[in-house]
């Protein structure tokens, strides 16, 4: 099978001042569907960099995107902006959930961005979704209300509901204990036997060795790309 994302030669340069920052410098990866992959390095390596290029949340400097046959490189904002509500799901460490929604508003969020929202099919995506992560039960919550790692669990339910073809989760384990961590980590690996792609970023060597692929990546740079 072709692969999901084939990236090729991919550069990004921010202008800071005077100087050129080299964030990417040239990177060749494949990602296929269903894989959980981790990309690991020390902060200022380009691996966050890599996964908002990747999650259309921002573009290269210079080279090749392929996301589902598609070239997807130089696409304009507002394809950009479709792609993330319909193709790409996120995870972040710090949850980012809107504090006056409930649970399942925030869960449904991301569908009233659709050409096709409709309230009441978005409401019942959002349960199914909150189901699957196993919190059914707090539909009605505010964020405030919940743990660090039932947040997190809701925020994957948001990164789901929309049946993406590829998840980006960036440090999702960060602020929480080792219960947790556990849990979420799991929960993403479960995602794998449905055909998402987890696409994991970490600086946590411990996090990345439940992925099955680990991409070590150095001054912007892949220094290892190796299966498990």
């Amino acid at each position: 099978m072709p692969a999901l994302i084939a990236i090729r030669g991919l550069r990004k340069i921010y202008q800071m001042g005077d100087e050129n920052v080299h964030a990417l410098a040239g990177v060749n990866l494949d990602f296929n569907q269903g894989e959980f992959v981790a990309i690991l390095g020390p902060s200022g390596s380009g691996k966050s960099t890599l996964m908002h290029i990747l999650g259309f949340m921002d573009t290269p400097t210079e080279g090749s995107i392929v996301f589902e046959g598609q070239e997807v490189s130089g696409l304009s904002a507002d394809r950009r902006a479709w792609y993330r509500s319909n193709r790409v799901g996120f995870v972040f460490q710090s949850f980012n959930l809107l504090p006056r929604l409930t649970v399942l508003e925030n869960v449904a969020l991301p569908l009233l961005y659709r050409e096709d929202s409709k309230p009441e099919a978005n409401e019942a995506a959002a349960k199914i979704a909150l189901e699957r992560v196993g919190m059914s039960h707090r539909l009605d919550h505010r964020p405030s209300q919940l743990s660090g790692g039932e947040r997190q669990r809701v925020a994957i339910a948001r990164a789901i509901v929309g049946a993406p073809a590829i998840i980006f989760a960036d440090e999702p384990t960060g602020n929480l204990d080792v219960k947790n961590i556990s849990r979420i980590l799991e929960l993403l690996a479960s995602l794998i036997k449905e055909g998402i792609t987890v696409v994991l970023v970490t600086h946590d060597l411990a996090v990345a060795d439940h992925a099955h692929r680990i991409i070590s990546m150095r001054e912007g740079a892949v220094q290892e790309d190796r299966q498990r």
